[in-house]
């Protein structure tokens, strides 16, 4: 079984790939995304977004990295996966699965959902632009609203020549809501369909990958939202290992700090850890203790203090 680290904007970015790759056994990580509209983007964009780029496309503990794009024009959607192939990506990502209001707005992620004729010509386009040994896969929801256009979709990457399909087992209606998982529909695209599929959607510890896996017939996983609620998540989804505990997860957060604030993005490291934290609170309710001593600090360093605090005295 293949579990791939999936995209989440503003929050899984080449810092949290590389503590969570180093801890995990995952098969390949999926950046957040590129936002293509009207040009050829410069190669500095593709280095910021994943610097993975400069050391072969890989993270520093060997898991490949696949860039992806965002947008509804194929052209320029083939010259950007080209150049992202080019400069050593493990293939390109086209996502038709962003919810959000205002990527929708400027036709871009889930609201293609509803012109899979375009899907099949974004993705047609960038498979004729890129190496045929690099895969062109698609992050995709089961639909705007009705989860019946599933077929129709899948299909659409399908005989446009995509090599895969990351299928997040909600409508773009249903958001995120834990009632509204469809892992059937996954199953029954996998049976109707040449190319593997990748199940998303509602996966947080060992049971639940078994029954997605279960449910929908497929041998790869994709997880997000878990992987920061459960830093270990993808070995526990593998092998049942034990869930991180909370001190593990104390000294995983200082090392975060560390990465963060030496990095290009220090000074957003506040809000970046108050993120983790909501997703953390979800496993450990010490993290729900923790957050309310620094969800009022807007500083780095007081923050950081807090943690080592902690950890100090768990460590004692």
């Amino acid at each position: 079984m293949r579990v791939i680290l999936g995209p989440m904007e503003g929050v899984l970015d080449h810092l949290m790939r590389e503590m969570l790759t180093e801890i995990n056994d995952y098969d390949l990580c999926v950046t957040e995304f590129v936002r293509v509209i009207d040009q050829l983007l410069p190669s500095s964009v593709f280095y910021r977004l994943c610097p993975e780029l400069r050391q072969g496309g890989k993270t520093a503990s060997g898991t490949p990295v696949r860039v992806q794009l965002l947008g509804q024009d194929p052209n320029w959607l083939a010259e950007n996966a080209y150049r992202a192939v080019h400069l050593g990506s493990a293939g390109v990502d086209i996502n038709f699965g962003c919810p959000a209001k205002a990527v929708n707005k400027s036709r871009g992620g889930a609201v293609l959902l509803q012109e899979p004729e375009l899907m099949y010509r974004i993705v047609k386009a960038v498979r004729e632009a890129t190496d045929p040994r690099k895969p062109v896969t698609a992050k995709v929801r089961l639909g705007w609203d009705d989860p019946e256009r599933c077929f129709e979709i899948a299909d659409a990457v399908v005989q446009a020549g995509g090599d895969e399909i990351a299928i997040h087992a909600r409508t773009k209606v249903d958001g995120y809501k834990a009632e509204t998982i469809k892992w059937d529909y996954i199953r029954q695209i996998k049976e109707k369909t040449s190319i593997p599929i990748i199940a998303n959607g509602e996966v947080w510890n060992y049971q639940d990958g078994q029954d997605c896996l279960n449910t929908t017939q497929v041998d790869a996983l994709m997880v997000c939202r878990g992987a920061l609620n459960l830093p270990n998540l993808c070995n526990v989804v593998k092998r049942n290992e034990a869930h991180m505990n909370w001190e593990e997860v104390l000294a995983l957060l200082l090392r975060y700090s560390q990465y963060e604030i030496k990095g290009d993005k220090g000074l957003y490291y506040p809000n970046r850890v108050k993120q983790w934290f909501a997703y953390l609170r979800h496993e450990y309710p010490e993290a729900k203790e923790l957050f309310a001593d620094i969800r009022r600090l807007n500083k780095a360093a007081p923050i950081v203090e807090v943690l080592q605090t902690a950890h100090r005295h768990r460590a004692a």
